[in-house]
């Protein structure tokens, strides 16, 4: 068994260091809040710390799952950081949806001190990490992807080695990019048929049953035509993510204009009210632009 370290217990993170210490490894727990961290602990093996250079001191590898490459940088390099306590040796796996800069930077101060670094962001959502079926996408060394994959398997029912370091959140990229196009086709696929007077969840039925099933069909339809919006990954952390697309497709070159287009109609979303909504709430745009009640 392994002496592990997780910072950050949000909705994903939460679940995922769960895992890990009913694996029964040794999880080392901080959280911003501590008060999270607390009720970690209360369902949980393990122990909670104020620092991130606490919770790393003496641990094999380190887990972080925070909002952004600023929180990311700050856990990691900052005053009271990991990598002011890692050991050389170590190794630090993110999980957070950040850019791939970061987490070349990182890799490099890392590189500096001894420590590994892998950039892993995560796909299935808050349903996903409490169920511990995850899709992991790394990118980094493969002496350090080989050593903490059994790890990962503890949360995840896929793990992936895509390339070097920045590989892993280049293809979180792809991931979102593909998520907004479906979810906005869904969203008006459901618009359309209200405004013929369909029977939309009938229209659902008979489609799921073809080549227009997806994911978000199966799963969010019914919910959306109800106006239930609460389901997950917010509004404002899918702009977060598809913002770092756009950055990132400026500079390769890559042309993304549904991409830019959904990431509008997400700004719509959040201008009603709903940047606390899940991704399926586009429908919910459409609905407020017109009424078919």
């Amino acid at each position: 068994m392994a002496t592990v370290a997780f910072i950050g217990l949000g909705v994903m993170g939460y679940p995922m260091a769960g895992y890990l210490s009913k694996a029964g490894h040794s999880v080392r727990v901080y959280n911003r809040t501590a008060s999270r961290a607390e009720k970690w602990l209360g369902e949980y093996q393990g122990e909670c710390f104020t620092t991130p250079a606490e919770a790393a001191k003496g641990a094999e590898v380190v887990f972080a799952c925070v909002g952004n490459d600023n929180d990311l940088r700050q856990v990691a390099t900052g005053e009271q950081g990991a990598f002011a306590t890692m050991e050389e040796g170590s190794l630090f796996v993110d999980h957070t949806t950040a850019s791939a800069d970061v987490a070349r930077e990182l890799a490099e101060i890392g590189k500096e001190k001894g420590i590994g670094f892998l950039d892993a962001p995560v796909s299935g959502g808050q349903a996903g990490a409490e169920n511990g079926v995850l899709t992991v996408m790394v990118g980094g060394e493969a002496v350090d992807f080989e050593r903490v994959q059994p790890l990962i398997d503890t949360f995840a029912r896929a793990v992936t080695l895509l390339g070097p370091v920045g590989s892993g959140q280049l293809c979180k990229m792809v991931n979102q990019i593909c998520i907004a196009g479906v979810v906005q086709g869904l969203a008006e696929g459901l618009h359309f048929a209200k405004a013929a007077g369909l029977d939309a969840e009938q229209v659902v039925d008979v489609i799921s049953k073809g080549a227009a099933q997806s994911w978000q069909m199966e799963n969010r339809s019914k919910t959306m035509l109800a106006g239930e919006y609460e389901h997950g990954f917010a509004v404002d952390w899918m702009r977060k993510d598809l913002a770092i697309v756009l950055q990132e497709a400026q500079r390769n070159g890559a042309l993304v204009p549904v991409t830019a287009l959904v990431d509008q109609f997400y700004s719509e979303v959040q201008a009603i009210g709903g940047s606390r909504w899940d991704t399926s709430s586009l429908l919910a745009r459409l609905m407020n632009v017109r009424s078919f009640d």
